[in-house]
């Protein structure tokens, strides 16, 4: 785009929106938006704070970039901020525009090109002529995509602006997509680590692509049978002295092809525990199963996720998957909370853990 624009949340929220009822709207103002977006005439007050209401009274989680394409088209381009959870629902937002023209509708910040994109932010200038960076690489976790970028102005003082710049650029320039898929590790380092050499920032595609290809042939065909799951009862005592019970599926903990399936899933569900030491009564223990078991029943195994075991604890249960993508387990999640959202408190999350350390306190050689 040759110009953009954040488009933040309203703080006059409207009634709920369909999806087709937004895209009826828009397409009934397309042409006045176009050509504001085009001129930057009033572009806050006659296009944004008038389309953001509309957006979020669709999904309250989606934010928006826009700026003119070309000379002749506009784009508005819709994002979550980088949250995976949220991904698989932007793009069927995006899917269901209709063709309007002189419009493109994305889903997601888009990639740009690396060796020519810059970003201004805080006073700095961010761009291919001074980032680089190097990869990271560990015997124990040999498959994490773990780099470091270096700024040529990096300095104590301005640690802070320098490290948000850098990491704007990279999440611009690769996209929002690249930027929560591709890498697992990302930091900002005042210098290049010795004996390590400087690859320039423009290289970074390339290096992603054939990480991502090694990976894929490593793991093509990687399946673990569920047939002779070994689950374990685990029980201990909290940092609150309060009693801690985990059941969790040994044999997954101990697979040594654990990074095809690089995504972990959490389902929270919180409930009263008062007077019975954190721990649900009868009747909402039974919900929380039935809860456990619909889900489950719509992530089978075969299809690439593996269920991982449950923690109760302090008025809390936590669920584990690991999934070899987020986009099915998004929305499994996303509609199994909603037909229970009148009867239990549930959130959910999901991230990139391709060696499962978040699960590590669970395998049979350590104790919770």
């Amino acid at each position: 785009m040759s110009f953009f624009k954040k488009i933040f949340g309203s703080k006059r929220p409207v009634a709920t929106t369909s999806i087709e009822e937004f895209w009826n709207w828009f397409s009934s103002h397309a042409a006045e938006f176009r050509n504001i977006v085009k001129n930057q005439e009033g572009l806050d007050e006659n296009f944004l704070e008038r389309l953001m209401p509309r957006l979020q009274s669709v999904n309250p989680t989606f934010y928006s970039l826009t700026g003119m394409l070309d000379d002749d088209t506009a784009e508005l381009v819709v994002t979550s901020d980088g949250v995976v959870k949220l991904f698989v629902f932007v793009e069927e937002f995006i899917q269901s525009a209709p063709i309007i023209k002189g419009w493109k509708f994305t889903a997601l910040k888009p990639p740009t090109n690396l060796k020519s994109f810059s970003l201004e932010s805080n006073g700095y200038s961010f761009s291919s002529s001074n980032i680089h960076f190097y990869y990271h690489k560990e015997d124990t976790y040999p498959d994490e995509i773990d780099i470091s970028l270096t700024y040529e102005s990096y300095t104590e003082e301005n640690k802070d602006l320098v490290v948000q710049g850098c990491l704007l650029f990279i999440e611009n320039s690769i996209g929002e997509m690249n930027m929560a898929t591709k890498i697992d590790a990302v930091t900002v380092v005042p210098k290049i680590a010795e004996g390590e050499e400087p690859i320039p920032i423009d290289k970074l595609e390339e290096f992603l692509t054939w990480r991502e290809k090694e990976l894929v042939e490593k793991y093509e065909g990687a399946y673990l049978s569920s047939d002779t799951d070994t689950y374990a009862l685990m029980e201990a005592e909290g940092p609150n002295g309060l009693p801690v019970i985990a059941v969790i599926n040994q044999d997954m903990l101990e697979w040594d092809a654990k990074a095809s399936h690089p995504w972990i899933i959490v389902v929270e569900i919180a409930y009263d525990g008062k007077g019975r030491n954190g721990m649900p009564d009868k009747k909402t223990n039974v919900l929380m199963n039935r809860f456990e078991d619909e889900l489950t029943a719509q992530l089978p195994h075969s299809g690439g996720h593996l269920y991982l075991g449950r923690e109760t604890f302090d008025s809390k249960r936590e669920i584990y998957f690991a999934c070899k993508e987020f986009r099915i387990v998004s929305k499994a999640a996303a509609q199994t909370i909603a037909q229970y959202q009148q009867r239990l408190e549930v959130t959910y999350d999901i991230y990139k853990d391709r060696y499962w350390r978040s699960l590590d306190q669970y395998r049979k050689s350590r104790t919770i």
